[in-house]
């Protein structure tokens, strides 16, 4: 049951199944992006924590420690009891979230469901990893072993806390890692409740620990930490550039970026107009805007542009902006004032560069962090809204007219997360995916996310994948092993 009165019971650094302030004794507030008031305050994590977070992660990661000598089946049950004892406490955990982050209560549930899936599908991983024995042709004997990384840095972002959480640790717990995550200084509540649940279930110490800080403080020397042998991130483009710099100059640390995108949803007018409007609507304003794979950059063809124009800019001053503890609430607030700023400044150029305002453009009252859902039309490739990561619920409208066309202006990005095509011809949706720089390409569909498939970005939207088989490849070495045999 939704409710916004929530007690928060844990704000402290979770280090070694314990939870501690934090060394400095500092702490910071996170707020209700609905309202602007206080939460709770949170012990901050800097160097110091992270030191002693890492400490604690190697210990756990040593050859004669419990984890690692733990059984790869028992492993994986034990990821398994951890997703079980989510959705036990998914209520609980989706009322934190909406408070913290302001999304609809109903998309957390959808986001821990995701979640608990996604732990279930590495779960069952864990003891179907392990190396091959390989023909040599010679008087050796050869064969590969597939070991874990090792102690590996976790940093998230504010807009899927509970999702991202379970993105990272499914793979680093299935490959036997030990972790230190930092999430997302914003939203730091469900992360720490999490943990608290994973010493319930029985991690040994230090396999997981949550440090809650800042970026340039706690993130930073996450990135740069010696005895770090990976980091993940999940974010901007601009912060993954610092933290792979950070991991390189430290000691050469494994790096995968989940970075920014700027994704094109190419509409054809041979698909069926309200159901493109549909898919193009929930591409973009789904979580608010604040989803790294939104298809901001909605492509329509010459022939049905005007009517889909009208029919997206109705269903976008249709939804409802509010109180995203209501059942009927479709677009909460932005996570803080940071994003809102921006969002209304890139509005702002919309509106100054030329581009017709169909729907909102404005923000919604005072009290909270709202920005009514927004549909510009006319606008070229040149503007700011049209290259800029606007990460807020705003809509592009774009017209072209062939196949050729579209490909080369949707690949005009230094991004290249995703992208989509709404086609009944099949010869044109094989070339656009083909021909379309992105980690993903959804057909006839939008969003289409699953536990199953590699996410993951071309260009600046970052390295390596998660998710899928392919997901663990990075947080696993492969060692070959050569024997000499006697005839």
């Amino acid at each position: 049951m939704a409710n916004s009165t929530i007690e928060v019971k844990f704000n402290q650094i979770f280090i070694n199944n314990t939870f501690v302030n934090s060394v400095s004794g500092k702490t910071f507030t996170t707020f209700n992006p609905a309202n602007k008031q206080k939460i709770t305050d949170i012990s901050e994590g800097d160097k110091a924590d992270v030191d002693l977070a890492v400490k604690a992660a190697r210990k756990a990661f040593k050859l004669e420690s419990k984890w690692r000598t733990m059984g790869a089946t028992a492993r994986g049950h034990l990821i398994t009891k951890l997703a079980d004892i989510i959705n036990v406490h998914k209520v609980a955990l989706a009322n934190l979230e909406t408070l913290d982050n302001g999304k609809p209560y109903e998309d957390s549930l959808t986001d821990i469901n995701n979640a608990v899936s996604a732990l279930k599908y590495y779960a069952g991983f864990a003891d179907k990893i392990h190396g091959k024995t390989i023909p040599t042709n010679d008087l050796n004997f050869a064969y590969t072993l597939t070991q874990p990384v090792g102690v590996v840095g976790q940093v998230i972002p504010w807009n899927y806390p509970i999702l991202l959480l379970a993105w990272k640790w499914g793979p680093a717990l299935a490959a036997g890692c030990t972790m230190v995550l930092k999430p997302a200084e914003q939203t730091p509540l469900t992360a720490l409740y999490i943990a608290a649940l994973s010493k319930e279930v029985g991690f040994p110490d230090g396999v997981i620990n949550v440090v809650p800080g800042y970026g340039p403080t706690a993130g930073a020397a996450i990135a740069s930490h010696p005895d770090i042998n990976k980091v993940t991130f999940t974010g901007s483009t601009e912060v993954g550039k610092i933290i792979m710099e950070q991991a390189a100059k430290s000691n050469m640390k494994r790096v995968t970026l989940e970075l920014g995108g700027k994704s094109p949803l190419v509409v054809f007018d041979d698909f069926n107009v309200d159901e493109a409007v549909k898919i193009a609507h929930d591409a973009v304003f789904s979580n608010m805007g604040q989803c790294c794979c939104a298809g901001t950059r909605t492509f329509v063809q010459e022939g049905i542009y005007d009517e889909f124009v009208e029919k997206a800019a109705k269903l976008a001053s249709e939804m409802k902006v509010g109180n995203p503890f209501e059942s009927d609430t479709k677009v909460g607030p932005l996570i803080d004032e940071t994003q809102y700023s921006k969002v209304l400044n890139l509005i702002e150029s919309g509106k100054l560069q030329g581009a017709k305002l169909e729907a909102g453009g404005s923000k919604v009252g005072d009290v909270g962090y709202f920005v009514r859902p927004t549909v510009f039309s006319n606008v070229t490739d040149d503007m700011r809204i049209a290259k800029e990561e606007i990460f807020g619920p705003v809509q592009q409208i774009l017209k072209f007219k062939t196949i050729d066309e579209v490909i080369e202006r949707s690949n005009n990005t230094e991004y290249g997360l995703a992208a989509g095509i709404l086609t009944k011809n099949i010869d044109i949706a094989l070339k656009f995916s083909e021909s379309v720089d992105a980690g993903s390409v959804w057909v006839n569909c939008y969003l289409a996310v699953n536990p199953l498939c590699p996410f993951g970005g071309f260009k600046q939207s970052g390295q390596g994948r998660e998710m899928g088989e392919d997901g663990l490849s990075g947080y696993l070495e492969i060692k070959t092993v050569s024997i000499k045999k006697h005839l």
